[in-house]
């Protein structure tokens, strides 16, 4: 009985634990694992952008407000100054009206430039004097703001465009914001300044997607139970091999997408509902305010005026001078805004999708095993990926963003998705053509043109390289002779200029090509010539920097060559001279092959590194004459950083990056430099 009871009682436990690893089983499903997190990730990040964009229009519905209370208070200001000028207790009336309009909690300023004339204010300090009065030493900022509001309409109204903001928005913080605009006259000119100091509107609360967490509670354990009844059935199994593996991921990809897609719907129609909110606020706001100061006997507002304006003082289109909304105007709000957020979410149901299929697929369950067996080799890697992702790879990726982005430095704080442009950068950049064009006087080149600075490039580089291997093929075949003495000084010596930084030898040479005091030139006049303007001619121009680059280049190839010539057996030479090859047959069919898998590597990246030689053409020539002599990278520094387009830069960058990728494949697919040689 006893044996019987041990007997029994094992195989319990064992049942037991069979059925605990089957429940343990069947909880981590990876498709189920794979949905639960996909989704996590669908509804908190789309949550999250939908709340994000929310706020932004929150934020500029309060700020919206704002400008149509003090583009209100102005043009009654203005008016009533027309009928009655330098009306002191008519402006602190009508300061006062207007405040009482908003609850009594709003103030403003208002300063005349002309004699720095503080005209009206119901700012409790401003009120202990008399009014009008001239400001304080201590008010001098006000003056200051008033001046470069009148610049910035100045420059806008010269330019013919709309660069510099009008109206001053500032955030002091504990609900308030404060809003400063320019004073014009009939004419337009700028004769004074209206500060207001506001409470903040209230917030839009856009309708939240509560039940998306339920949602994902939901969905994973349906799929647990689909699971639960296809493996009953027999339909799938969870061995890696077994038929019909992939039905379950599938089956959670479908409910993914389709309860993203629900979700997706349901966030766009509350921001579009909080879009419309916030123009139905702003245009109430416009009909109460031109409601109070209609009322005042001296003056009355202009109809046709709108108040809902943009920081340039522009007309939004959005709610008209009587309040009402332009429900077309509306529309194309709508569209524009709920774009990006589209676009936000559509990425995000993707990146949830490739996260289940990540899991489902039993692509993590891989990986993982991976990492546990190679532990110690991906923990030795890490810092140095690390590096790389941060230091390499995202710099390199967020510029090929921006290459399709239209970023200057006048847009610079607006996100990228809102200046997509696409590929107008490459248009630009490849389809202009206009090289060359004809004149009375001949032919004249237009230096700026993509296809001439890419032609100079070329030239650069490949009359750079020719000089630098050919003079570090002689100098490396110079000090391979046996028995050549003081070999190791001429070495040192030779290998001085590389050893320099580069910018402190160009700025040398820079100093040899000076017109007046350069030796070059000094040279000259002792031989009795005269001297030469480096600068003014583009070949004499391009020879600077073609010799700066190669006093700079020949050491490096130098050591490479001499390298590959230790490298080869001396026999080989005897037994060429034993059947009677010259030196120059030598040369030919013993030390240029065998120096190919040496040279040619070497060569590849003096190109590149001669293609993107920054510094001696910045520092010596500067591109001189008039452009003719920019190469590619000093071209992209220049539209980057004296051009202040961003976007055409980083767009340049890459068509650069593309140029020597291709070069780089071609040349080592043709020559086979990375290959061994066998023997």
């Amino acid at each position: 009985m006893t044996e019987l009871a041990q007997h029994l009682g094992r195989e319990q436990v064992r049942r037991a634990d069979t059925q605990t690893a089957r429940t343990r089983r069947f909880l981590l499903q990876p498709a189920a694992l794979g949905l639960a997190l996909g989704l996590a990730l669908v509804v908190g990040l789309g949550g999250w952008f939908q709340r994000q964009a929310t706020e932004r229009v929150a934020d500029e519905r309060a700020q919206r407000i704002a400008v149509v209370e003090t583009t209100g208070l102005s043009e009654a200001i203005s008016a009533a100054l027309e009928a009655s000028p330098e009306d002191g207790l008519l402006l602190q009336g009508l300061l006062e009206r207007w405040a009482s309009a908003g609850g009594g909690d709003r103030r403003a300023q208002v300063l005349r430039l002309s004699g720095a004339r503080l005209l009206a204010s119901n700012q409790p300090g401003d009120l202990e004097g008399e009014l009008p009065r001239r400001l304080e030493r201590e008010e001098k900022w006000l003056f200051d703001l008033g001046q470069e509001l009148r610049a910035a309409v100045d420059t806008n109204r010269d330019e013919g465009g709309f660069r510099k903001a009008q109206v001053a928005i500032e955030r002091p913080g504990a609900g308030r914001i404060i809003v400063a605009l320019p004073l014009a006259d009939a004419e337009g000119g700028v004769w004074g300044l209206l500060r207001t100091d506001l409470p903040l509107a209230d917030a839009v609360a856009g309708p939240r997607a509560g039940a998306g967490w339920t949602l994902v509670v939901s969905l994973v354990l349906l799929l647990l139970a689909i699971a639960a009844g296809l493996e009953r059935s027999g339909v799938v199994s969870r061995e890696p091999e077994a038929r019909r593996a992939w039905l379950l991921p599938l089956v959670a990809l479908a409910l993914l997408l389709g309860t993203g897609s629900w979700l997706a719907d349901r966030w766009a129609d509350g921001f579009a509902g909080a879009i419309a909110e916030a123009n139905e606020a702003v245009a109430a706001e416009q009909r109460a305010l031109r409601s109070a100061l209609t009322g005042l006997d001296s003056f009355a507002p202009a109809v046709g005026a709108e108040w809902d304006v943009d920081e340039f003082q522009r007309p939004r289109g959005l709610v008209g001078p009587d309040g009402s909304i332009n429900q077309q105007g509306l529309s194309a709000e709508v569209r524009s805004q709920i774009g990006p957020l589209a676009k936000a979410l559509g990425w995000n149901l993707v990146v949830g999708a490739l996260v289940l299929a990540f899991f489902g697929f039993g692509l993590a369950g891989r990986l993982r095993r991976t990492i546990l067996e190679y532990r110690y080799a991906y923990l030795y890697v890490t810092p140095a990926m690390l590096g790389m992702l941060v230091l390499v790879f995202f710099p390199f990726a967020y510029g090929i963003a921006l290459s399709f982005t239209g970023q200057t430095i006048f847009n610079i704080s607006q996100p990228i998705t809102e200046l997509w442009v696409g590929f107008r950068n490459y248009v630009e950049i490849i389809g202009d053509l206009d090289v060359a064009t004809r004149s009375p006087d001949g032919w004249v080149i237009n230096y700026q043109n993509f296809y001439w600075t890419l032609f100079i490039t070329v030239c650069w580089t490949v009359s750079n390289v020719t000089v630098g291997v050919t003079l570090g093929m002689i100098l490396a075949l110079a000090l391979n002779t046996p028995g050549l003495k003081g070999k190791a000084i001429y070495r040192v010596l030779l290998i001085l200029p590389w050893a320099i930084p580069n910018y402190i030898t160009a700025l040398i040479w820079k100093a040899l090509f000076h017109p007046q005091f350069g030796a070059f030139n000094q040279a000259i006049q002792v031989l009795g010539g005269e001297p030469i303007n480096w600068m003014d001619g583009v070949f004499s121009a391009f020879m600077t920097g073609l010799m700066t680059n190669g006093w700079l280049s020949f050491p490096f190839m130098m050591v490479v060559i001499l390298g590959g010539l230790q490298s080869i057996s001396q026999d080989m030479y005897e037994a060429a001279t034993v059947e009677g090859a010259n030196r120059w047959q030598q040369f030919r069919r013993i030390t240029l092959p065998l120096l190919k898998p040496t040279l040619v590597p070497a060569v590849i990246l003096s190109v590149v590194w001669t293609f993107n030689m920054f510094n001696v053409i910045y520092l010596v020539s500067g591109g001189e004459p008039a452009g003719a002599n920019e190469i590619l990278i000093t071209k992209a520094y220049k539209i980057a950083f004296e051009e202040y387009r961003y976007a055409y830069a980083a767009a340049y960058s890459t068509v650069i990056f593309l140029i020597l990728l291709v070069y780089g494949v071609f040349q080592t697919r043709v020559t086979r430099a990375t290959e061994a040689v066998h023997k």
